[in-house]
């Protein structure tokens, strides 16, 4: 029930209330639900690794096929995406810093975190009809960098 509640609010961002009850979600509760989202984006490439007839996969075993495509797909793109969260978050500290805005890099990771939800949903629903070019990435990155700005304006500034 919480993973649902956590992925209503990450459709309603960068409305005020979402965004709130988001910040009260634990670092767990995220990391989790990133785990469960990039899972659900890399099915359309597990259909694809598992129904391929040529290639060095095609002759393996269902079960080594799993196996191959969670060390050489999900393990990498699951560590590319912390990475590139990371670093948005990132930037969104220097952004908060350059406000002047009470936010820490804990939050910021999770905010960023619940950003990618609505363009990894599009992911999967495009990848199922045509294939999707990586150039994609880097439009969900903008795309978490703007609701990232967005969401930075409405915390208060700093008391001096």
């Amino acid at each position: 029930m919480t993973f649902l509640n956590v992925f209503l609010n990450s459709i309603k961002l960068p409305k005020k209330k979402a965004m709130f009850q988001l910040n009260r979600v634990g670092m767990d509760i995220a990391v989790i639900y990133m785990f469960i989202l990039l899972g659900l984006v890399s099915i359309p490439s597990l259909i694809e690794q598992l129904t391929a007839s040529s290639g060095l996969a095609a002759d393996l075993n269902v079960i080594f096929k799993l196996i191959y495509f969670f060390m050489f797909y999900y393990l990498p793109l699951t560590i590319l995406v912390f990475i590139a969260i990371s670093f948005v978050a990132y930037i969104g500290r220097g952004i908060t810093h350059f406000m002047q805005r009470k936010l820490r890099y804990s939050l910021l990771w999770k905010m960023v975190a619940f950003t990618t939800t609505i363009p990894f949903i599009l992911y999967i629903i495009i990848a199922f009809i045509i294939p999707v070019r990586d150039a994609y990435l880097l439009l969900t990155f903008i795309f978490s960098i703007g609701l990232l700005l967005k969401m930075i304006s409405i915390y208060p500034k700093r008391r001096k």
